[in-house]
């Protein structure tokens, strides 16, 4: 086990090639468990914090299109960037439909720093933003919502 904790120290992509074939081979004594453990854990939390980003910049987004609206006119990317967002998400929770129930949680977490980017971003007063999120889940996520003025 010191072998494989200290290739997991000096060479991290040789050790999860060595630990790859190990699992190839069902080689279950040579696998360095506790190193496997947090490396699969990262990846889980990993996919859920990409999830999150991809709300915060949605919502900061729509927020955008829907308190700022003289900004559709103006050459804004406001609606390639929620279409972006939209996508990411869509291919995320395709390669992993279990993240689609943290979706809620992470859009009240993510949804203060929405509000805060979005009040920099167009120089309107905080207070112009709800406190919470105005949408729901669903709607946020759905390619046909763009909230009115």
């Amino acid at each position: 086990m010191l072998k494989h904790a200290a290739l997991y120290t000096q060479d991290f992509y040789a050790w999860t090639q060595e630990q790859a074939a190990f699992l190839a081979a069902r080689d279950v004594d040579a696998l360095d468990f506790e190193n496997l453990v947090e490396e699969i854990t990262s990846l889980g939390i990993s996919q859920r914090h990409a999830l999150g980003s991809h709300l915060k910049q949605l919502v900061m987004h729509l927020l955008k299109w829907h308190y700022q609206p003289s900004g559709h006119q103006e050459g804004h990317s406001w609606q390639t960037s929620i279409e972006n967002a939209r996508d990411e998400i869509a291919i995320l929770l395709e390669d992993s439909p279990s993240l689609e129930r943290e979706v809620p949680g992470l859009l009240t977490r993510r949804y203060p720093a929405a509000r805060r980017l979005a009040s920099a971003e167009t120089g309107l007063p905080l207070a112009t933003f709800p406190p919470a999120c105005p949408w729901e889940a669903k709607e946020v996520l759905d390619a046909d919502f763009w909230p009115e003025a």
